[in-house]
């Protein structure tokens, strides 16, 4: 098996990896937060949190706070452990060229 095989598709591009990285230091980031840490438009991350939530590794509950729509992201059980073996593959990688 080759090394880059634990590496996960799902967390290559940086917005997708900036969103889990986010979800996986706090229990919880709501769209507007993300946006403004990640820098991105609400279409782009409207997709990409899309694709994470299709994927199972992240959820996505919409509520209101007073009057105004609020979408919060956090993330799965099953996330929680695809990143961690994403990230595990990284050290990996890191340790061969060391």
């Amino acid at each position: 098996m080759a090394y880059i095989d634990g590496l996960n598709k799902a967390f290559e591009n940086k917005v997708r990896l900036g969103v889990m990285s986010i979800l996986m230091a706090n229990e919880a980031a709501d769209f507007t937060t993300l946006k403004t840490l990640l820098q991105v438009t609400d279409g782009n991350l409207a997709s990409h949190t899309r694709y994470l939530e299709e994927a199972g590794y992240i959820r996505c509950v919409k509520k209101f706070v007073g009057r105004k729509p609020n979408t919060e992201f956090s993330v799965t059980e099953s996330g929680r452990q695809a990143f961690a073996e994403h990230i595990q593959a990284l050290e990996n990688l890191l340790h061969l060229t060391s």
